[in-house]
């Protein structure tokens, strides 16, 4: 009896003697962490790796060199509102009712039954974060906090609606101006409101107070994968400069933003470096719409594209675009194929492993251009929406064909200064096909060369007026989704 127990213990001690020496399994990755940087009204030429200048953007364009500049970029559509709703749901805006950009009394919000970025990947065990501009609801149950975002701060909507003339000074209270009737501009922590914007002096606060807390979130949870989402006030007018910018760029005020701009980037990928973080993040930057040209030296430029924000020209939905992920993202790299706002979505449920939503969606993922795929094109084609819901052109491959409607311009008077805005009327935009291979500026109709490519493109718009309907062609469509209702 005694010599069996011995040869057991003996057989027992070298099976744990061998397991010692067999290789570990490997931990498995670690889910990536994501960070959108999500700009206001920066045009497509501003940073000055897309030919911005004479201020220089050296973190924006150092990013550029360590990852992806793409030079198609277009946001989900040319106004504020719309715009964040197609980034966060990887809808088209008019899919899910989102239209223009939404006053403090709107009466519609992002429906809470639309899954946001933050929610695929809170289900993911992500920490969820936002700081900066929201402008899809204005009150509960439609702040961020009820979309999927663990904590908030920021503002509800743009800077500029607030009871506050252009030259910075407060309305009197009984001017009769329609801006004079907004209510006081709230800077919100959660669901309530922790301070009042009440100048131009606080505006200026707004970049730092913003960057501290993304860096702060990033080192709270560095432990755990997450997701950030931050959406500056600016370069949306007014624009407003901390004192420890104003004054070095050389190039103005807006000059002077940019730089501070650039340097909030430059300390949030520092905050990734610092705490061991930068090659397990996805960083994307980009921009909600083109610059409102009409503020003149308060307004960035598109590089020659045509016209700005609020248009369905080039200028007013091609914007600047870098995303950056180390080992993952070939490095210096510029990708010249087609890629949108909405296909964010899709492409972070692709690398994060999250489900897409259960609604349909537009979105496409890119994640084989993020690898360097040449022969990649997931998005043969894009289109144009504007207003509630006109469908002003479609984009396919270098040809974009333009629909007969009324459209911003800025080329009719000389814009505003210092703060001031000039003239931007609607006029009759006529029908045309621009070669973007060769026409960037939107300037000559190709369509009589090209009557087959017309057709081939009037062919997509068909499709889209009859699911996502055309309010110039009086087409409700069949698979638009309702808004939230606002109780007033």
């Amino acid at each position: 009896m005694i010599r069996k127990i011995a040869s057991f213990l003996l057989l027992a001690a070298t099976a744990a003697g061998s397991a010692s020496f067999l290789p570990a399994e490997p931990p498995p990755p670690a889910k990536p962490n994501v960070i959108i940087i999500f700009m206001d009204d920066m045009g497509y030429g501003d940073p000055s790796c897309y030919g911005g200048g004479p201020y220089t953007t050296p973190h924006l364009d150092r990013m550029a060199a360590r990852g992806m500049r793409f030079t198609h970029f277009y946001a989900a559509q040319a106004v504020c509102s719309a715009s964040r709703a197609g980034l966060l749901t990887g809808c088209y805006p008019n899919r899910i009712g989102i239209h223009n950009a939404l006053n403090p009394n709107a009466k519609i919000a992002l429906n809470g039954e639309e899954e946001t970025i933050a929610e695929i990947l809170k289900d993911q065990g992500y920490k969820t974060g936002m700081v900066g501009k929201w402008h899809l609801g204005a009150k509960v149950p439609f702040l961020p906090l009820q979309n999927g975002f663990d904590e908030y701060l920021g503002l509800p909507y743009s800077n500029d609606m607030w009871p506050v003339h252009y030259d910075g000074k407060p309305y009197p209270d009984t001017s009769k101006v329609w801006r004079a009737q907004y209510p006081p501009l709230p800077l919100i922590e959660g669901n309530e409101t922790r301070r009042i914007i009440r100048n131009l002096d606080d505006q200026a606060e707004l970049t730092g107070i913003y960057t501290d807390r993304a860096c702060e979130f990033i080192r709270k949870n560095k432990k755990a994968p997450f997701f950030l989402y931050m959406a500056h006030s600016m370069p949306h007018v007014p624009i407003a400069v901390s004192k420890a910018y104003r004054g070095k760029s050389g190039a103005g005020l807006f000059g002077d933003l940019m730089t501070e701009l650039d340097a909030s980037v430059g300390k949030v990928l520092q905050t990734l470096k610092e705490n061991g973080l930068d090659k397990n993040t996805l960083v994307i930057f980009t921009s909600d719409n083109g610059p409102w040209l009409n503020y003149g030296n308060h307004a960035g430029n598109t590089a020659g594209l045509r016209e700005g924000k609020g248009s369905s020209w080039e200028g007013g939905q091609r914007v600047p675009c870098i995303m950056q992920w180390p080992g993952q993202i070939p490095a210096g790299t510029v990708c010249n194929k087609v890629a949108a706002a909405i296909d964010v979505l899709p492409t972070v449920a692709a690398i994060c492993g999250a489900k897409l939503p259960a609604k349909k969606i537009d979105g496409l993922s890119i994640l084989p251009l993020l690898k360097g795929d040449p022969t990649a094109n997931p998005r043969e084609h894009f289109v144009y929406y504007y207003n509630v819901n006109n469908l002003e052109a479609v984009r396919k491959g270098q040809y974009k064909l333009v629909f007969p409607h009324k459209g911003r311009t800025y080329r009719l008077h000389v814009p505003g200064y210092d703060g001031f805005p000039g003239s931007a009327p609607d006029v009759d935009v006529p029908a045309a096909l621009y070669d973007l291979s060769i026409d960037p500026g939107e300037t000559t109709d190709v369509s009589k060369v090209f009557p087959e490519v017309v057709k081939d493109i009037e062919a997509i718009a068909d499709n889209y007026r009859q699911t996502l309907g055309d309010e110039l062609r009086k087409m409700p469509g069949t698979e638009r989704r309702p808004a939230g209702k606002v109780q007033q």
